[in-house]
């Protein structure tokens, strides 16, 4: 039996039951950009900062703006929730009378909320099916508590806008026996102007790809800003919308889900797709990154707006209470190379610029420096922070005091050059003291802030954004016990000399070229096995793929 779920009727609905977000939202527009804002008041009265959002949208733009800050308006979205609730307590939905509403908190414009009840305990899965050749279907397990219960309650993901879905949920009992229910949705549009299908060329099996999603993190427009989902085909399974800026990686604790929303807000969303929580940094910006420790404390990389230098502070944010503090300023650690730096073209003093965190334990994280082409480790981070060592030309520290704190290359190959997105990485067989440290390495010799430096003379000989011959994933193993470093895997990947990210997937690698706007998965054996190009506006800032399990879908062991 089909139920066909029709736009018009769920907005109707949502319409009479307030659950469309309506209500004042907590940040103030101006008529004609996508911000201009100074200050807001919160639920207590007090005066905060807001975020300094600016690009020029469309009058159509502005108004699906206004129903995006909704989304990230807490007070509002706990209404929809409670709504919600209601709703279910106001009659028994069962599998022949699901709950079902379209996207009701906002975040997920190709998503749906379901819920029911069964008589016995089940798990559940979906396929969303649509009539056109060059879509294959998306099919997943549903995230339970439980691998069988009784009562069911999710978001699916995965429509295909403008489009009728087909959606077919698949009910297994334990004795494995199956029951099923088929649902029509005829969803409506996008807000951005994104591919639904990629330009997408596979060179190997399909096969060979990892499970998951490609998520792209920052499309940077000057407009509108998003964050997309992306199946192994290429095809748009999903739509987050954002207040400005870009998200730059999703992490999880252990029901929810974190990103970046704006330069001053990140968000924290259930399972469902309700906003819980959105943190306002104050006078910081954030940048690039961040990363939880042992503790599920936030660590952010950040810019004090009250100081005359950007991208070199480290928060701390206390998700329980919200509370920010700042725990590490680097040019407590380095000022003396501070001093010797001017600003760049445009016009900051961008001396570190620091565009990777990663956390190693114990108080020690791990800072990727775009400008000095130099990773640091940062010992202490809580207490008295202290730089236990870096990775980098010894050429460029040479008659600083700091050349000391070098550890040494092991072999003959070229340092990194302006490298993003390092990732850390343990492994049982290697020695105490010793870890894996990947990355793109962008291969470019520039320090606008340090312009007396000769790279070329190391080997960096690229100092263009968008033409050069290539870039490079490299594996470093760092040894603490020797002091040294050596590159123990690489291989080279289309060029672009800034962003861009690397990301390991079991035996595959993922690199994304971002301003080339495309990404590619790799084989063991450093050969493509797909390539994905999107239309872009500047770049496409770093790729991750997630496969969402224990969140959206379900957990494998």
């Amino acid at each position: 039996m089909k139920r066909r779920i029709m736009t018009a009727g769920m907005l109707a609905m949502m319409l009479a039951m307030g659950m469309t977000g309506c209500g004042k939202s907590d940040t103030k527009t101006d008529e004609t950009t996508k911000t201009e804002q100074t200050s807001e008041t919160d639920s207590n009265g007090e005066k905060k900062q807001s975020d300094n959002e600016t690009n020029v949208m469309n009058d159509e733009q502005k108004k699906l703006y206004e129903e995006i800050k909704k989304a990230y308006n807490v007070e509002e979205e706990q209404k929809i929730a409670d709504a919600l609730e209601a709703k279910k307590k106001s009659q028994d939905y069962t599998l022949s009378n699901m709950l079902i509403e379209y996207n009701p908190f906002g975040t997920n414009m190709q998503s749906l909320y379901v819920y029911f009840k069964t008589d016995n305990a089940v798990k559940v899965s979906y396929t969303i099916h649509v009539d056109k050749d060059n879509i294959e279907d998306f099919s997943r397990d549903v995230y339970q508590q439980e691998e069988y219960q009784t009562e069911h309650e999710f978001q699916v993901i995965g429509l295909i806008p403008d489009t009728e879905n087909t959606v077919t949920f698949y009910i297994t009992n334990k004795d494995g026996s199956t029951d099923t229910k088929e649902i029509v949705y005829d969803m409506g549009s996008l807000y951005g102007e994104e591919e639904v299908q990629l330009d997408t060329d596979v060179k190997q099996s399909a096969d060979k790809l990892t499970d998951g999603l490609y998520v792209i993190l920052g499309n940077d427009s000057s407009s509108m800003d998003f964050v997309y989902y992306y199946d192994n085909n290429g095809v748009l399974r999903g739509e987050v919308p954002l207040l400005g800026y870009r998200s730059h990686r999703l992490i999880f604790d252990e029901n929810s889900m974190y990103y970046s929303i704006s330069e001053k807000r990140l968000a924290q969303v259930n399972r469902l797709g309700q906003v819980t929580n959105v943190y306002n940094l104050g006078d910081y910006k954030l940048h690039h990154d961040y990363v939880f420790d042992e503790n599920g404390n936030m660590l952010i990389l950040a810019t004090d707006t009250t100081q005359d230098s950007v991208e070199d502070i480290v928060l701390k944010l206390d998700v329980n209470s919200g509370e920010v503090t700042e725990v590490l300023d680097l040019e407590d650690l380095f000022g003396e190379y501070k001093k010797t730096c001017v600003k760049n073209s445009s016009d900051e003093l961008d001396w570190m610029h620091i565009n990777t965190i990663q956390y190693m334990g114990n108080g020690s994280v791990l800072l990727s420096s775009r400008e000095t082409s130099t990773i640091i480790k940062i010992d202490n981070i809580y207490d008295q922070p202290s730089v236990a060592y870096m990775i980098g030309e010894k050429d460029f520290w040479d008659d600083t005091s700091y050349v000391s704190l070098l550890l040494n290359k092991k072999g003959d190959f070229t340092i990194q050059g302006g490298q993003h997105s390092i990732a850390y990485e343990t492994d049982e067989s290697l020695q105490e003291g010793q870890y894996y440290l990947y990355m793109y390495n962008n291969n470019i010799g520039i320090s606008e802030t340090r312009p007396d430096y000769d790279w070329s003379a190391i080997g960096l000989k690229e100092s263009s954004a968008t033409e050069g011959k290539n870039s490079k994933y490299y594996k470093y193993l760092v040894d603490e016990n020797a002091g040294t470093f050596e590159l123990v895997d690489s291989f080279k990947v289309p060029y672009s000399g800034y962003v861009s990210s690397a990301q390991e997937l079991g035996d595959n690698v993922l690199i994304d070229t971002g301003l080339k706007g495309m990404f590619s998965e790799y084989d063991e054996n450093h050969k493509v096995i797909a390539t994905y190009k999107m239309n872009y506006e500047k770049f496409i800032y770093r790729v991750y793929k997630y496969n969402f399990d224990g969140f959206y879908f379900e957990k494998n062991e």
